[in-house]
């Protein structure tokens, strides 16, 4: 690997092509013989700490239509903190069933999971059928993997029959040293930003274009007010660019006063501190409290100036969803992905019916809302998220700290990459956009 991240930090792309693919990589892993060793664990006590290792595995495979990818920097999404604890189920059932799809997903299914959904880095080979990547081409890559056989995928993919989040339904993930990818995944580093920047936004980023931008999910448009759950975080902080760059009202829902300082930094103006205000939507275990509700709809409006959200970015779930479908406003929209704090959701539907209102279900992007999303990036419109980077070795520790809400924004890993700060390649871009910038970094 020595070879290829000195010719990568050298800037000489063609002498990436020219190298060996090493046989061997690091790559964060959970293993099937420990896929229960959680249970009878509350979710919150599960530790990925104990799950996730650093361990050297055998590069795969190349096959049509794929790329190997030298990784230099990712990040951290909740879907490896899922995997890291096993729920809502072992991540080796999504493996075994892609393996019996041919041949060639066969490859996926090991007693081993290389996992992570995000990454920057640089082309190192390409398979039979990809003609628009080539070795030394400076990437990110976006984690829909989709065999597009089906044609309910050629309208949108995310509709399609086999589609699955790479590095979470697909082994040979980003949170390694090398990563294999579908060519239809990968996308052109944003040259004004370093690796660990440009690493950062892709599954969050694309995930909340296509959530609350794309008329795919919520169609925003300019006027619509906006609330956002966990405003400062790795989702919604994209949702809090995309309402202010759209021309949207932004109500930014955070949980401490530090939290709510980045929504001002961002230019957010109305802001909602839950804990200070002390917002508690259910009563005990199974019962929710609908004057909460109310009054948390009647703070909405105070700051509005009497409007409800048109839009509701939803994705904490269980403990706010009765909440979200409560305070939208008459004919409004609420669009819902993840479900952090539980997926069982509950609401009063006569607030939904009678009010028609409507719900709707997101799931990632397909490559045309994470190209667009990635192309914001690139033009220094909407800015990565960056709270803190880690090596590969402490990976674990990163999950760690996501899984128990201890970040702010992205978390970001170093693979190749020896020290944050490389890999900007258009300076004149970045300097036009410093002050924006570390505004993001320096949470």
């Amino acid at each position: 690997m020595k070879q290829i991240l000195d010719a990568i930090l050298a800037g000489d792309s063609a002498a990436v092509g020219a190298l060996d693919v090493p046989d061997h990589y690091r790559g964060i892993t959970v293993h099937a013989d420990e896929a229960g060793m959680f249970e009878g664990l509350d979710a919150k006590e599960k530790d990925p700490r104990k799950s996730l290792h650093l361990d050297d595995v055998p590069t795969p495979e190349l096959g049509p239509g794929e790329a190997l990818v030298a990784v230099m920097a990712s990040a951290i999404n909740y879907n490896t903190v899922w995997t890291s604890i096993f729920e809502p189920v072992s991540t080796f059932s999504f493996l075994k069933r892609y393996g019996k799809l041919s041949p060639l997903t066969a490859r996926h299914d090991l007693p081993y999971h290389v996992v992570g959904s995000d990454l920057a880095g640089v082309v190192l080979r390409t398979g039979p059928g990809v003609n628009a990547w080539k070795p030394g081409d400076e990437v990110v890559a976006h984690c829909l993997s989709v065999e597009l056989e089906s044609p309910d995928g050629h309208n949108d993919t995310m509709m399609d029959s086999e589609q699955r989040i790479w590095g979470f339904e697909t082994n040979f993930g980003g949170l390694a040293e090398i990563a294999l990818v579908k060519s239809n995944q990968l996308m052109p580093k944003p040259a004004h930003l370093t690796w660990e920047e440009a690493a950062s936004p892709g599954l969050v980023n694309s995930t909340a274009y296509r959530q609350l931008v794309s008329p795919n999910g919520a169609n925003m448009k300019q006027g619509d007010v906006v609330l956002i759950w966990g405003a400062s975080g790795g989702l919604g902080s994209y949702a809090t660019q995309f309402a202010l760059n759209g021309g949207a009202i932004p109500v930014c829902v955070v949980s401490s006063p530090e939290k709510a300082e980045i929504c001002r930094a961002m230019g957010a103006e109305l802001i909602i501190d839950r804990s200070a205000e002390g917002y508690k939507f259910w009563k005990d275990e199974s019962t929710q409290d609908q004057k909460e509700w109310k009054r948390f709809g009647g703070r909405i409006r105070e700051l509005t100036g009497g409007d409800d959200p048109d839009i509701v970015f939803e994705h904490p779930g269980r403990e706010t969803f009765g909440a979200s479908v409560y305070v939208a406003r008459r004919g409004g929209t609420i669009v819902t992905c993840a479900s952090t704090s539980g997926f069982m959701h509950e609401y009063d539907n006569r607030y939904l019916w009678m009010n028609l209102k409507r719900i709707i279900g997101s799931h990632f992007a397909n490559y045309r809302e994470a190209w667009e999303a990635n192309r914001l990036i690139a033009k220094g419109m909407v800015h990565p998220t960056v709270s803190r980077v880690y090596p590969l070795e402490e990976t674990a520790q990163a999950a760690y700290d996501v899984h128990r809400n201890l970040h702010q924004g992205k978390v970001g890993v170093l693979t190749l990459a020896p020290t944050e700060g490389l890999g900007v390649r258009d300076p004149e871009l970045r300097a036009k956009h410093q002050q924006a910038i570390d505004r993001f970094r320096n949470r």
